[in-house]
């Protein structure tokens, strides 16, 4: 099979914050200093921003540097933070934390309520006008290499196979895009990523890498409920003190909230489900009041990498370089990740840039990591390095410790605690945990996977290669089933994974993976590391609007 193959000086792989301020920062230097630079930004979602899904209360200050402008240019950050809450709750209580008694990751002042996705769409604008090439509906589905081992660049998926992967009437194959160097940004537990660390081992200095998943609705609510810039975030019920995870809602312009709830995926019992825990906490009364009388109008879930500081790999080899959550830069304290994106992507361009006047190519970008150490970001995450650790220990001790770390040490006590398990293995055996009993959804304030999934307008062609791939077919049942009670099919956001015929005493796994919203927990979570997340086709999955 004959690929078609394209030259750039750099192929960015993620149109996402950390891919779109890569390429923006590279084309401001070359415009700067008079070069000619070639960069070309591949999307594997529909449109830029398809696939964006954040809480998200957005730092401005990585943005300020990269764009100073912004605001007179039209970026769609237009709801300034104008009150934290911070409550801890119970079944039906509420007890609010005084903001004087919350460690400065809690506090937002200066910050913005904003759809990630709209940022990401504007972020793309501003990238084409530099002279980007940017491709939407183009998935990295290889990486590519030379003789050497060096990256050289990527391959985007083919179309048009069918399921038994042979050519369909509309094949068409994939193109190769070649790059002098290639930057890696595909968000939380990206497929090649994964592919980058193992092959070049870029984890043998890091803690295990620990993850959330974040589950989320937009709502347009009643004006007289809505207080525009109001951020609202929880810990406790619904989830047991020894969980990690908690609560979010955030106020944004034209009467609309983000509500969404995050649960650490470090989890032990596997009869959880945090999409049922997201349902649940919607029902509590503090949060419930804003919701009644309002319509659900958008859904989506998506994994996060929380390890912090500690979990980072390396972030070069030779001819490329991850950044971004591609690598795990999110500070899970402040509960943000997009100004560590876009300050990740413009340093790594920074170093870019150098190397290819230089005339250098396919080398180790070293100028970058030693650029972040030198950085704000670094001194942020290292402040934060200990949260994650901490609130592994339950959520009293562990806020209480933090609390301590932060306002008494000020960040900088002298230990770094480790993560020393990852989430995989922490899962017990489900006949030694209490089942949970989920109430069924009303239709109103909560809802069934099926009609969430509706709204998050994912689509895939059904008769192609399956991208959730298992490396052995018989582990769902000998392994999941039999020890586990089959959690894929209540840590999937989506209703992906379904166990059939048990009731004949034939059980089986079946994957409705039209349904995959492209979160990444499963690929996280499985206890035997058996599910492997491959990208399908270009352009499908979630289409996210204001998400």
């Amino acid at each position: 099979m004959e690929r078609e193959a394209m030259e750039f000086d750099v192929v960015v792989v993620g149109g996402g914050p950390a891919g779109l301020a890569a390429a923006i920062r590279l084309k401001q230097l070359a415009t700067e200093k008079g070069a000619d630079i070639s960069v070309c930004l591949i999307e594997k979602g529909a449109e830029i921003g398809a696939h964006i899904l954040s809480g998200a209360v957005m730092d401005p200050r990585a943005l300020n540097e990269l764009l100073p402008n912004w605001k007179e240019d039209g970026a769609p950050l237009n709801a300034p933070v104008s009150e934290d809450r911070f409550f801890i709750l119970s079944e039906t209580g509420a007890t609010k934390v005084p903001n004087s008694l919350l460690p400065g990751c809690f506090h937002n002042e200066g910050n913005y309520v904003i759809s990630l996705g709209n940022v990401c769409r504007w972020l793309g604008e501003q990238a084409e006008a530099l002279g980007v090439e940017i491709y939407p509906g183009f998935a990295g589905s290889e990486v590519l290499f030379d003789e050497n081992g060096t990256v050289k660049g990527v391959a985007t998926g083919d179309m048009g196979r069918l399921h038994d992967g042979s050519e369909g009437p509309n094949f068409q194959p994939g193109m190769e895009l070649l790059g002098k160097y290639t930057f890696f940004a595909e968000g939380c537990r990206g497929h090649l990523g994964k592919q980058l660390m193992e092959k070049f081992d870029l984890n043998r200095d890091a803690d295990p890498q620990t993850y959330g998943i974040g589950l989320k609705e937009l709502w347009e609510i009643r004006p007289e409920k809505h207080q525009l810039g109001l951020v609202i975030h929880s810990g406790g019920w619904p989830m047991e003190p020894d969980t990690y995870g908690g609560g979010f809602l955030y106020h944004l312009e034209n009467n609309q909230i983000a509500i969404g709830f995050v649960v650490g995926l470090g989890y032990t019992n596997p009869h959880l489900s945090p999409y049922e825990e997201f349902q649940r906490f919607k029902t509590h009364p503090e949060i419930r009041k804003f919701l009644e009388g309002g319509k659900r109008i958008a859904y989506g879930a998506r994994a996060l990498s929380a390890g912090g500081l500690q979990s980072l790999p390396k972030l070069t080899f030779p001819g490329g370089v991850l950044i971004g959550d591609d690598a795990g830069f999110l500070n899970a304290a402040r509960i943000k990740g997009s100004h560590c994106a876009i300050k990740t992507g413009a340093l790594a361009a920074e170093a870019c840039f150098e190397a290819l006047v230089a005339e250098r190519q396919n080398d180790e970008l070293t100028a970058y990591p030693e650029l972040f150490k030198n950085s704000w970001l670094y001194d942020e995450l290292y402040k934060a390095r200990n949260f994650k650790p901490w609130m592994a220990k339950g959520l009293k001790f562990g806020s209480l410790m933090f609390g301590i770390d932060q306002i008494v040490l000020g960040g900088k006590a002298p230990w770094t605690l480790h993560h020393k398990t990852p989430d995989h293995a922490k899962l017990k055996p489900a006949n030694e945990c209490p089942k949970i009993d989920y109430p069924k959804p009303d239709g109103v304030i909560t809802f069934d996977r099926l009609s969430s999934v509706f709204l998050s307008s994912t689509n895939h062609e059904e008769d192609q290669p399956c991208h959730l791939q298992l490396k052995d077919a018989g582990i769902p049942i000998s392994v999941n089933l039999a020890k586990f009670d089959a959690p894929e099919q209540r840590f999937c956001p989506a209703g992906v994974y379904e166990i059939l015929g048990q009731e004949d005493g034939q059980p089986r796994l079946q994957i409705n993976a039209q349904n995959c919203v492209h979160c990444k927990t499963c690929d996280i979570k499985d206890p035997s590391q058996n599910i492997n997340w491959v990208v399908p086709q270009g352009g499908e999955g979630p289409t996210y609007p204001n998400m």
